[in-house]
């Protein structure tokens, strides 16, 4: 349960603003569509979106992250109500409908955001005043992409939002062994494919060991940052995020081999060097974030770190 005070202070006084939950559910709704990808890293889509006469449903928000991952919102005002099960009901139906959503974003976004679609990253996100411990227990079972974030209103122009489930890298077995040597644990990615654009498996696949060891060092850096980081394969790179990402990474295996991050830094704020950090906010890049930084031996992830736990701690 939830205990987070928010206090209003001078010098000479302080006073508790005191929280409170939307008076209807509707409200709280209005007011996360109106700025979704300030609040949630996600573009809005569609509101009350009708799942058809057989399944006779309405999806209370849908939208398309910052990674072109499908986002499913539903909004609960209190922690008595069955949210979770609802929006699992809503995920297989978009699951199963695919066209239908490709020709939502292809409408709302363009027919290149529509071919750009990360179906295995599509989440369900649950707003709620508050959760129970069977809530967070269900969700941790279930093994699918659901999020528990609580909010809370304070006065006439505050919101608190929390995430309350984040996933840590113990619980991503699917893509890197735990069970392994450190230095092993990404080399059981799949075979490099045919395709002439390499995925982020596809570089993990050919990569050298020493190239591997550094980046597992990396990655486990950026997840010791806090237990609220949920880390998402792609297929171009992985994303870690709290409420919206906050560092993108993959690598490059050939020819001049090395790591590359993309962070949500502001690059006119860092020291940029030649060879290790430039500013991409106006050239193309996959990720996001401004600033890119390379990796290619142990002492650029050293300089790096400050890097990496400013991106955590300003998103």
């Amino acid at each position: 349960m939830s205990d987070i005070k928010l206090f209003r202070y001078s010098n000479s006084s302080a006073s508790e603003l005191a929280g409170k939950s939307a008076p209807i559910e509707k409200t709280l709704q209005k007011l996360i569509e109106s700025q979704m990808d300030t609040f949630l890293g996600v573009r809005f889509l569609a509101s009350e979106y009708k799942t058809g006469a057989k399944h006779r449903g309405r999806i209370d928000s849908l939208g398309l992250d910052e990674n072109g991952c499908p986002v499913i919102i539903e909004y609960k005002r209190h922690s008595n109500e069955n949210v979770i099960n609802q929006g699992l009901f809503y995920l297989d139906w978009l699951l199963d409908h695919k066209a239908d959503f490709r020709l939502l974003v292809m409408d709302k976004l363009g027919k290149e955001e529509a071919d750009k679609i990360e179906w295995s990253g599509t989440r369900l996100l649950c707003i709620a005043a508050d959760f129970t411990r069977y809530d967070e227990h269900a969700v941790a079972q279930i093994n699918r992409n659901i999020e528990l974030i609580r909010y809370k209103l304070f006065g006439d122009d505050l919101l608190l939002l929390e995430l309350v489930n984040g996933i840590s890298a113990a619980s991503i077995q699917t893509v890197y062994e735990s069970d392994v040597p450190s230095s092993d644990k990404l080399t059981k990615a799949p075979a490099a494919s045919t395709l002439a654009m390499k995925t982020h498996a596809d570089q993990i696949a050919t990569a050298s060991p020493e190239l591997l060891a550094l980046f597992e060092q990396t990655r486990s850096f950026v997840l010791a940052q806090g237990d609220d980081i949920i880390e998402k394969p792609l297929k171009l790179y992985l994303a870690f995020r709290r409420l919206k990402n906050f560092i993108c990474m993959s690598l490059i295996s050939k020819h001049d081999p090395h790591i590359f991050m993309t962070l949500k830094l502001d690059p006119t704020t860092v020291e940029l060097e030649q060879g290790f950090s430039r500013d991409v906010t106006n050239i193309g890049h996959w990720g996001t974030g401004d600033l890119e930084v390379w990796l290619r031996k142990l002492s650029d992830l050293e300089k790096a770190k400050a890097l990496i736990e400013r991106a955590y701690q300003e998103n």
